[in-house]
């Protein structure tokens, strides 16, 4: 308290030895002080809590810098928060490189990072974050994690430059101008010439009553990347890799809000504020009061205008080849123009490979040397530099983002999956988003595309490649989902074929399965409406377990008890895919067994019950 007095209010709180935010928070009031105290002590293992000014709305920087135990320093990546301090990085929109400072202003915060590593003698990769005020100029120091952080696994995919492993070698007394990396030695700055937009993944479409204002506690369980050559086209490659059913910055709960209630939204800074300030771009409302009510900078705000009046254009010009190619220069997906042009996907794609409008494939590197780093990304706005070649190849499609259901442990299938085509001597490629995974190391393939796992992004690459087949089965359910659309198009999936995985997921043919089989299953039925998942229920009796199509980690699933809560979660599981059966069994109370098979067309084997 005599803290805060003396500092005066509002405050924050950082309990010592956290992740996450955990346990911090502001206070506006003594009585909101002590609020936060009582927690922030109980989770700090040394009970300490730092009570600081505070400096909400500032921007937020954070620089990866590496030291060795000569003493020399460089900075890998300067990465820049959208969102304002206040919210925690983990939770922001985070771009790279820094793009709204003036080269004076980074080079008086890179200066500072640098010092902090000198006087602290750190051996290895430190994450330093400013708070940087615009107006007066003034910075301040939020913290430092002198270590490999979630910031470091994002710099090192932004730059190519392993930051884990340069730190591990320094750790055995090697020094930067001595570890060699790529093309180069660990001691070159790395010099993006593109845009990285790093989309933070929460799980409020499991937990739909959580609460998602955004503070100091993170609250995202995972994070995406999108590459371009500008903002805006970085920024939509992340927001349609999310897989939240979102394939442009729109979001249809917008449209039934007043301007008043959209500008009340964003002062509460939700979690998806940016879809609520594209609405208001779209309303007419200027950028000046947007960026006083969201503290996120004018060069962001302008972007997402920029974008919203494209869609304007495109809605008023159906058919134009030039805005056609305009949007796609800032990253508009075929499904987005054609929602704007009345028509479907395939329609654009097919108009596209009429026009030849498809986009090159710049490769990620960062030293701007001759070098060749197989880690591509794709772009309407510049040369390509992958070259196809001849030798069978393989196309592994990732797992995406982390959520709840869906971890880690897709994404170590598909690195085994990788060494394993490399170990038979066939070319392996992954595709995937996702800046915290194994898989997304360029080294682990032979190329990596770091793209949206979409119809559209995935084919674009296939058009390119020309692989002898793609495997969709071991990137969870984000690759099971793609395998139907992509082959339609023509292409082959090797492994599990569309016809197991639909008789698999859809509900009601698995249930047909069963039955022909002879094998005893919850009485239900696969529904298509509500109205028959009710006569379905009172049918069996309740309680009932609803479970829709196509999803992992129950997500949409329930034990019904009445009437009443079956009509709610039938809306939010056909609001999934209203065209897939939902399924409605009597809920059966025991013990559940599960074993996991191999099969290679013949023979079963079970490794394990």
């Amino acid at each position: 308290k005599e803290a805060a007095k003396h500092i005066g209010y509002p405050v924050v709180l950082r309990p010592a030895f956290t992740l996450g935010g955990t346990g911090g928070g502001f206070a506006e009031s003594e009585e909101e002080l002590i609020e936060l105290c009582e927690n922030a002590f109980a989770l700090s293992p040394i009970k300490q809590v730092l009570v600081e000014k505070s400096v909400r709305g500032c921007v937020e920087i954070e620089f990866e810098v590496m030291r060795d135990s000569s003493g020399k320093c460089i900075t890998v990546c300067g990465m820049e928060n959208v969102d304002p301090v206040g919210v925690h990085t983990g939770d922001s929109i985070v771009v790279a490189p820094i793009l709204t400072l003036s080269e004076e202003d980074k080079k008086k915060l890179n200066e500072s990072s640098i010092k902090i590593l000198k006087e602290l003698s750190i051996a290895g990769g430190c994450n330093v974050q400013f708070a940087f005020d615009p107006v007066s100029r003034e910075y301040y120091l939020i913290e430092i994690n002198p270590r490999v952080s979630r910031s470091s696994a994002l710099a090192s995919k932004a730059t190519a430059y392993p930051i884990a492993g340069v730190s591990a070698k320094i750790a055995i007394g090697m020094n930067l101008d001595e570890i060699e990396i790529g093309p180069g030695l660990a001691s070159e700055e790395p010099q993006p010439d593109y845009i990285i937009s790093k989309v933070p993944r929460f799980p409020f479409d499991k937990f739909e009553n959580a609460a998602t204002i955004l503070g100091t506690q993170m609250k995202a369980t995972g994070e995406v990347m999108g590459i371009g050559m500008n903002f805006s086209e970085s920024l939509l490659k992340g927001l349609r890799s999310l897989e939240i059913g979102i394939y442009h910055i729109y979001m249809a709960k917008f449209d039934s809000f007043t301007d008043s209630e959209l500008f009340e939204y964003i002062a509460k800074f939700n979690y998806d504020n940016i879809y609520a300030i594209a609405e208001l771009f779209r309303r007419g409302a200027e950028t000046e009061k947007i960026h006083e009510i969201s503290k996120i900078s004018d060069h962001f705000l302008n972007a997402v205008k920029e974008i919203t009046e494209l869609e304007t254009a495109l809605s008023k010009n159906i058919g134009n080849t030039e805005l056609l190619t305009q949007a796609k220069k800032l990253g508009f997906s075929d499904r987005a123009v054609a929602r704007f042009w009345k028509t479907n996907e395939d329609e654009i794609f097919k108009f596209r490979k009429e026009n030849k409008i498809f986009p090159e494939f710049k490769m990620v590197n960062s030293k701007n040397s001759k070098a060749y780093i197989p880690y591509f990304f794709s772009t309407y706005n510049a040369a390509g530099d992958s070259v196809p070649d001849s030798k069978k190849k393989i196309i592994v499609l990732g797992s995406g983002p982390v959520g709840i259901g869906q971890g880690v442990e897709f994404d170590y299938s598909s690195v085994h999956t990788i060494s394993t085509i490399r170990r038979f001597g066939q070319e392996a490629i992954i595709i995937n988003n996702n800046p915290e995974t194994v898989s997304t190391d360029y080294n682990m393939a032979d190329k990596l595309y770091f793209e949206p796992l979409t119809t559209e992004d995935v084919m674009n690459i296939v058009l390119f490649e020309k692989p002898d087949g793609v495997i969709a089965s071991l990137g969870g359910q984000t690759a099971i989902n793609l395998a139907d659309s992509i082959m339609r198009r023509g292409v082959r999936l090797i492994g599990t074929d569309c016809d197991a995985i639909e008789m698999s997921e859809n509900r009601e043919n698995f249930e047909k399965l069963l039955a022909n089989l002879g094998i005893p299953h919850p009485q239900g039925k696969a529904v298509l409406t509500i109205q028959d998942g009710i006569d379905i229920a009172n049918e069996v009796g309740f309680p009932v377990l609803v479970r829709p199509s196509f999803v992992l980690g129950g997500r949409a699933m329930q034990i019904v008890a009445n009437e009443e809560q079956l009509r709610h979660y039938l809306s939010s599981a056909f609001m999934i895919d209203s065209e897939k059966p939902v399924l409605v069994d009597k809920y059966i109370y025991g013990k559940e067994v599960e074993l996991d098979a191999v099969c290679d067309g013949t023979d079963v084997f079970v490794p394990g019950i």
